[in-house]
Order: structure tokens, then sequence, then C-alpha cells
């Protein structure tokens, strides 16, 4: 069985931490893979805010995430502060991948994970090129 195989690229756009809670932990009293995923998200919601950004609103469109992908490394538990470093992966005229490094207080890598995020127009119901103010962001 072939497995996910993610290299991370090198531009470094956010970090931020964010831990475990105990409705992120499964029957495997582990981090759920549904959980992590969540916590994606919200790292990214952060992301985007600190450049006082949101997905309805980044530059001037909307963001749509088209794909997503998880390499797991390793357990994270409850009371886990995960470290999560978002990367800045292709661009391209509609949209752009973001990859995310993510490991425990520890230094543990937990997983590496991608999004796909395309500009969306929500109004229309389609695809919008990247404004010059979000292109201007992930790249400085």
């Amino acid at each position: 069985m072939a497995r996910i195989k993610l290299t991370l690229p090198g531009k470094l756009l956010h970090s931020t931490q964010i831990p475990v809670r105990i409705t992120d932990i499964n029957y495997g009293n582990h981090l759920g893979n549904d959980a992590l995923v969540s916590i994606i998200h919200e790292a990214r919601m952060q992301f985007l805010q600190a450049s006082h950004f949101s997905e309805l609103n980044a530059g001037g469109t909307s963001l749509i995430m088209s794909d997503l992908a998880v390499e797991y490394k390793n357990e994270s538990f409850y009371g886990d502060v995960l470290q999560i470093n978002i990367l800045l992966g292709e661009m391209s005229s509609a949209g752009f991948e973001l990859y995310y490094n993510i490991s425990n207080q520890s230094g543990k890598l937990i997983a590496y994970a991608k999004t796909g995020m395309v500009c969306f127009d929500y109004e229309r119901r389609r695809i919008t090129p990247v404004p010059k103010a979000l292109q201007e962001m992930l790249l400085h």
C-alpha cells in the first residue's frame, strides 16, 4: 500500500500553539484524526487573522479548501500543547498550498499536513484569481 509522503517547503508563514483538549481524544486514548484536522483549521484561522484576513475575506476573496493530506508520525495525547508551523507551498493564479509541521511541547513530530486553498467567490459560485493583497501577505 502506497503511503502519503509530504515534503515541507522552507518558507515559514506563521507559528502557533494549540492545546489538545479532552474532546480531541478518541477511543484509542489519543488525538483523533478528525480533531487534528480541526486543529489545523484553527491554526490556519489564527494565521489569517494575524494579517486581518479570514477565510471569507482574504484580501477581497474567500478561500475554499480543495484538498487535504495528512501524514501521521506519532500519537498525541490530552494535555499536549501542539506547535503548528505553517509554511507556504506552491502558488497558482487561483490558489496556494499551505503545509503544517505539527509537533508536541517536547519537540516530538506528530504529523505533517497540506491543504490546497483556492480563491472562491461564494456569490457567483466560481473560482477567482488570488488578489494582490493576499499574494503580498503570503510572499512577504
